[in-house]
């Protein structure tokens, strides 16, 4: 019975563990954060928006999450006609995903009109998010930081 016990305990302590992994990773999950990337970041293959913000959005077939990132994706680009959208299978173009550190998917990015990353997600983002982050950048122009 007591080398129960430790067992016991021991199962208990490596669930609590994972359900605060758990919920770390889902509060995390979504949410936009301010970066700013590399200056000598190539982006020349990506195909950014000389003249707006772009949201690059790296996907694969495989990918069940990225069909909602798709869908929040145009719906904000439909709002604002100006945004460029790219979708990138991270399965055919593996540089692109290596250069931008992408390790899980879907992982969306948001670059201004001079091809600076200024925004990144991993998980589904929120439509009233990307709005938020990009309005700013609209408002800028090329050459214009807010």
């Amino acid at each position: 019975m007591s080398a129960l016990l430790p067992a016991g305990a021991a199962i208990a302590a490596a669930l609590g563990l994972a359900g605060a992994a758990g919920l770390l990773h889902s509060r995390r999950s979504g949410v936009l954060r301010d970066t700013a990337g590399p200056a000598d970041l190539d982006t020349t293959d990506l195909g950014l928006s000389p003249t707006a913000p772009t949201i690059v959005h790296f996907t694969a077939e495989w990918c069940g999450p990225c069909a909602a990132v798709r869908r929040v994706v145009d719906q904000v680009c439909a709002e604002l006609p100006q945004v460029a959208h790219v979708e990138i299978d991270m399965d055919a173009a593996p540089g692109a995903a290596r250069r931008l550190s992408v390790l899980s998917l879907p992982t969306t990015f948001i670059f201004d009109a001079d091809g600076h990353q200024r925004y990144r997600s991993s998980g589904v983002p929120k439509a009233a998010d990307l709005r938020a982050a990009i309005e700013p950048l609209l408002a800028a122009g090329p050459g214009g930081w807010v």
